[in-house]
């Protein structure tokens, strides 16, 4: 059996497939159930492990089909069932009618051999077939510092893009810089007023402008360049001049703090640069190509409601100057044509909720499948610390631990939190741990107290450690003459403790829940799954005495000791988490 790229729980839920498809056409032709067409059944993993590994409702579904209670249609798949040459061993009927499938021991030793076999590359499939997927993250407006949201979302999009590759698709990690529109007209009216209020003081600035201390430092950092130069000259050119210095200045700044946050793109793109090359007009004629266009009141729209939409979009304005909401069209229309991706995935915050149809119903406008788009809308992050008295003493809840008190404010600066004061304050391992810890479109409470703590109730600390433990056992062992040298060649057919079997089980789901975790544009299945492995080898390696007086036995256990670490150090490298050998 070919064991690079294997995925155990896939191919034995379709060997369960095959087998009941097998034995119903055994039954069929021996007479024993009538001619039909089978209807499609489920195979799945039970909650209660007790009642067999894998399931299926096949029985339940097709009563209708074969004119059948359902228990008789699952007792003439069993009489007419053949295990030869699967993982399986027995399977038994259950309840109204389902059939439960156990496994035999050939299974927990071939997953045992993939991840030995493929070690740094367990956990890759095929099952994303090559296609190109775009995922474009964080996008942040380059005219101030990134907030808490950004760092949920990039940790989010980069996980995300992270479990696609490793599904087997072709990803490119992107971020949209929004440095043309209505915000870097605003950015520049507000650099331009700050360097005018540092030689008048009563120089006026508007109340709708941007009030970050960022824009006094861009603007003091030009004044300290170019001096008075730009005081005599008209606004526009002042503006513009300001702009040049600021924006490229922030721009790398949001690389600067991204690459830091161990986040890097493939693709920066340059919105302005998109409308400099007309790819903005060029939508805008192809909707109006396709007759979803119209003009009124000296302003082209863009006609949503024909395509079911509440409203329709102003697409330029009466002044002859394009709207975001085209210029968004005109990035997806680049995205899903022009560099033919087979999808695009966009992590939104969940504001932008709205959004979404509006962006759907415009690519289908275009002549495209809107299924082509996805967007993955991000809930709120709330940070939580220790609530502390007048002297600092941490106050206590009902149960006796710390209560908990919202933080808004930075420690350092007195001002919002930022992505950089975060990282001041949180390790970077736990910031991207703890960021994926609940699906998306759940709001997300990040405990700054725990994150920053050494102990097992820090859960990236907690698996980190289970990885750690693992490489100085194997020290340990290696002093007392037990090595991992022909480690491939223990006796694993020896691995029959519960402890060890629930191990192995969980080491054989890790190639689906990377599939799990894509399909679903559900990062979270990652650190979860880390912490069940390693909650897994606790348990194991509490009941289970690696070295003991059979050689056999403590080989075979050294070399799911081996297995084990490999597939933890895989899991925290999808989360771009450092990998201990030493804690």
């Amino acid at each position: 059996m070919n064991l690079s790229k294997f995925d155990g729980v896939t191919l034995a839920k379709e060997q369960v497939s095959t087998l009941i498809k097998n034995s119903l056409d055994t039954a069929i032709k021996n007479g024993t159930l009538p001619q039909a067409e089978i209807r499609p059944f489920v195979v799945e993993i039970p909650q209660d492990l007790k009642n067999g590994d894998f399931s299926s409702n096949v029985a339940m579904v097709n009563s209708k089909v074969f004119s059948s209670n359902p228990r008789a249609i699952a007792t003439a798949i069993l009489e007419n069932i053949d295990f030869t040459g699967t993982f399986f061993e027995r399977a038994e009927l259950a309840g109204p009618g389902f059939i439960n499938f156990f496994l035999g021991k050939e299974y927990f030793t071939t997953i045992v051999k993939a991840v030995l076999e493929n070690k740094e590359e367990y956990g890759k499939t095929n099952f994303g077939a090559g296609k190109k997927y775009n995922v474009e993250f964080v996008s942040a407006n380059p005219t101030g510092p990134m907030h808490l949201g950004n760092a949920r979302g990039g940790a989010l999009g980069d996980i995300l893009a992270e479990v696609l590759k490793w599904s087997g698709y072709d990803v490119t990690r992107e971020f949209l810089i929004n440095d043309a529109g209505n915000q870097i007209e605003k950015f520049g009216m507000s650099l331009e007023a700050r360097y005018m209020q540092i030689f008048d003081e009563n120089y006026p600035f508007d109340d709708s402008f941007y009030q970050g201390a960022d824009i006094k430092q861009r603007a003091n950092e030009f004044k300290e360049i170019h001096g008075d130069k730009y005081v005599n000259v008209s606004l526009e050119e002042r503006k513009q001049a300001l702009v040049a210095y600021a924006l490229p200045k922030n721009i790398q700044a949001m690389k600067d703090h991204l690459a830091k946050y161990r986040i890097s793109y493939d693709v920066w793109f340059s919105e302005q640069e998109m409308r400099n090359k007309g790819d903005v007009d060029k939508a805008i004629a192809k909707l109006t190509e396709n007759g979803y266009t119209y003009e009124q009141d000296g302003a082209l729209w863009y006609k949503g409601t024909a395509l079911g939409e509440e409203k329709d979009e102003v697409l330029v304005r009466a002044n002859g100057i394009s709207t975001y909401f085209a210029a968004d069209i005109a990035y997806h229309y680049d995205k899903l044509v022009t560099r033919g991706f087979d999808k695009a995935i966009d992590v939104w915050g969940a504001d932008h909720h709205g959004h979404v149809a509006r962006m759907k119903t415009a690519m289908t406008a275009l002549g495209l499948d809107a299924d082509k788009l996805d967007v993955v809308l991000m809930q709120l992050v709330k940070l939580v610390g220790d609530a502390k008295d007048e002297n600092g003493n941490i106050i206590l809840d009902e149960s006796g631990k710390p209560k908990k008190t919202e933080i808004r404010m930075s420690k350092r600066t007195g001002k919002a939190i930022t992505l950089t004061d975060l990282l001041d304050e949180v390790p970077i391992d736990a910031a991207r741990f703890f960021f994926n810890m609940r699906e998306p479109n759940t709001h997300l409470v990040f405990d700054l107290d725990l994150a920053i703590q050494e102990n097992s109730e820090n859960p990236v600390y907690y698996v980190q450690y289970a990885h750690a433990r693992i490489c100085s056992i194997l020290r340990q062992l290696a002093e007392e003459g037990l090595t991992t040298d022909n480690i491939e060649n223990a006796d694993l057919s020896l691995l029959t403790d519960s402890n060890e079997i629930e191990l192995i089980r969980t080491l054989s789901y890790m190639p689906s829940e990377i599939i799990a975790a894509g399909k679903a544009y559900d990062p979270s299945k990652m650190p979860k799954y880390a912490i069940s492995l390693a909650t897994q080898f606790h348990r194991f390696y509490t009941a289970c005495r690696v070295k003991g007086e059979d050689e056999a036995l403590s080989k075979a256990r050294l070399a799911l000791c081996v297995a084990t670490k490999y597939a933890i150090a895989n899991c925290l490298k999808i989360m771009n988490i450092t990998v201990p050998e030493k804690m």
